[in-house]
C-alpha cells in the first residue's frame, strides 16, 4: 500500500517541444501548462499547433537529465537541445541559396545513420521518480526567483512611494510658507494703502486752505 501512495504522488514527466523566435525549445514537464509556464508563452502554444509532445529519444533523454529546464538549439536545426544555444547560422541567407539536393542513396544512408544514433531509451520508475524530483525542485528554485524579483520590485516601488512622498511634503510646506508671506504682504499692502490715501486727503486739505492764504496775500 504504502507504494502504491509512493507512485500516485509521482509526477510522470513528458517532454514537450515548441519554437519560439530563433530557437527550438523543449522541456520535461509533468503537463501542458507547465511547460508553457517555463517556456513564458502568453498564448497556448499547443492549441494554436506550435507546441506539441515529442519522444524523439535524444531530445527525451536531453530533457530528462535535466527536468524543468527549458533547452534550446537554433531553429530549423537538427542539432541537441543545451541550455546556452548560439542563434542560427543562416538568419541572412536568401531563399536562392539552398544546399544541393542529395542522392536518394546518400538520403538512404542518412536515415540508416540517424536511427542507429538513436537507440530506445526507456525511462524506468526509478529515473521518473529522478526526473520528477529534478523538475519540481527546479520550480522551487523559479518560484523563489519569482518571489525574489517580486520582494525586489515591491522594494523599488516602497522606495519611489516614499521619495514622492517626501517630496510632496516638501512641496505642501513650502506653498504654505509662500502663502503666509503672500498674505502678510498683502496685508501690509492694504495697510500703505490706507496710510497713502490718508496722507493724500491731508494734503488735499492742507494745499486748499494754503492756496487760498496765497491768493489772499496777493491781492
Amino acid at each position: 500500500m504504502p507504494k502504491q501512495a509512493k507512485s500516485k504522488s509521482t509526477r510522470k514527466l513528458k517532454t514537450y517541444q515548441t519554437s519560439l523566435g530563433f530557437y527550438d525549445q523543449a522541456i520535461a514537464a509533468p503537463s501542458m501548462k507547465a511547460a508553457l509556464q517555463a517556456w513564458g508563452a502568453s498564448s497556448n502554444l499547443f492549441h494554436q499547433g506550435a507546441a506539441k509532445e515529442t519522444d524523439d529519444p535524444d531530445i527525451v533523454a536531453a530533457t530528462m537529465a535535466k527536468p524543468g529546464v527549458v533547452l534550446r538549439r537554433p531553429v530549423g536545426s537538427d542539432g541537441p537541445f543545451t541550455e546556452s544555444a548560439e542563434l542560427p547560422t543562416d538568419l541572412g541567407e536568401g531563399k536562392s541559396e539552398r544546399k544541393p539536393k542529395r542522392s536518394p542513396k546518400s538520403k538512404s544512408r542518412k536515415r540508416t545513420a540517424r536511427t542507429a544514433r538513436k537507440p530506445s531509451r526507456k525511462i524506468d520508475d526509478q529515473a521518473a521518480r529522478k526526473a520528477a524530483a529534478a523538475f519540481e525542485k527546479e520550480e522551487r528554485r523559479r518560484e523563489a526567483e519569482r518571489r525574489k524579483e517580486e520582494a525586489a520590485r515591491a522594494r523599488e516601488r516602497a522606495r519611489r512611494e516614499k521619495a514622492v512622498a517626501t517630496a510632496q511634503a516638501a512641496f505642501d510646506k513650502a506653498r504654505r510658507e509662500h502663502e503666509a508671506r503672500a498674505e502678510e504682504i498683502e496685508a501690509e499692502r492694504t495697510v500703505l494703502d490706507e496710510r497713502a490715501e490718508a496722507e493724500q486727503d491731508r494734503w488735499d486739505k492742507q494745499r486748499m486752505k494754503l492756496e487760498q492764504a496765497l491768493r489772499r496775500a496777493r491781492e
